[in-house]
């Protein structure tokens, strides 16, 4: 509980500093620039992707700060999180999140999933203690068990270890502005210069789009 009053204490922190811009963000310094740009699936919308996994602690540290920045998020910017599978035993939390997603849960159980694996010590990875932790939660296990079992979130949950691969992610959390832009936590530093790096590398991707910052 101490790690998690840390991060909200940490969001707190950025809401307050995510009033000054921050200084210019550098590549190669808060980000890279990718080799081979990779097309985005947000249309008009400015991609950012999160590439994370339910049991990396980094990423749990920083999801209280992540959705308050979310707030923030301009009208022409999309995040898509990418569920990233590196090794075998990261594929049942990648088709958790996407069996989630589907039967449009993510915003009651995305963030209990979290806890569940830091908090709880709880391992949804084992199929039976999963079955049992999602009826706790109010929801149809065997519909549940269905769909996490078929094919097509089979098929999504691989899609995972493809992206990642794609744009050369070697660790999580990090995220990929526009398909072109790449930075982390590690790149900028720190959570709060993450977001400020994040914001700026949006509307770097906007301008080269040709668009306008969009009216709040």
């Amino acid at each position: 509980m101490f790690t998690r009053a840390l991060a909200f204490l940490a969001a707190a922190v950025l809401s307050v500093s995510a009033l000054a811009a921050g200084p210019e963000a550098f590549e190669g310094h808060d980000y890279t620039l990718l080799k081979n740009p990779q097309p985005v699936a947000t249309g008009n919308k400015v991609e950012v992707l999160e590439f994370f996994w339910y049991r990396c602690p980094h990423c749990f540290q920083l999801e209280p700060g992540l959705n308050t920045w979310l707030k923030t998020l301009p009208k022409d910017a999309q995040v898509r999180r990418v569920p990233a599978v590196f090794r075998p035993d990261w594929l049942p939390g990648a088709k958790l999140y996407y069996t989630l997603e589907q039967m449009g849960l993510l915003g009651k159980l995305h963030h209990k999933v979290f806890d569940a694996y830091h908090l709880d010590n709880t391992n949804l990875n084992d199929p039976a203690v999963l079955g049992g932790w999602v009826a706790k939660q109010g929801v149809d296990r065997k519909k549940f068990e269905s769909v996490y079992n078929s094919f097509s979130i089979q098929s999504k949950a691989t899609q995972g270890a493809r992206l990642a691969t794609t744009y050369g992610i070697a660790g999580v959390p990090a995220f990929v502005i526009d398909g072109k832009y790449a930075t982390s936590v590690g790149m900028a530093g720190s959570e709060a210069r993450l977001f400020e790096v994040l914001d700026q590398l949006i509307a770097k991707a906007r301008a080269e789009r040709g668009g306008k910052k969009p009216a709040k």
